[in-house]
């Protein structure tokens, strides 16, 4: 499974929702997570890729696209 499909999967997981936002779709302007989906979708991203989000990185507009939570991970790997 490539990366942007386990994103999805994890956004997916955490909304509870079937939607499939597209690259640059704000994920939290249109619904699909709120400020407290945030912390489990970071959850979600730190097992899924084996990495460690710091709480100072806990800001939804580093979150806020799966583009942008591919350029992160991009930083993070």
């Amino acid at each position: 499974m490539d990366k942007r499909a386990k994103i999805l999967e994890i956004i997916e997981s955490v909304s509870k929702k079937k939607i499939r936002p597209g690259p640059d779709e704000s994920l939290f302007d249109s619904g699909m997570l709120d400020s407290f989906a945030l912390p489990d979708m970071v959850t979600g991203l730190e097992e899924a890729f084996g990495i460690r989000i710091p709480d100072a990185d806990l800001n939804p507009r580093k979150f806020d696209s799966v583009q942008r939570i591919e350029q992160y991970l991009e930083s993070r790997l």
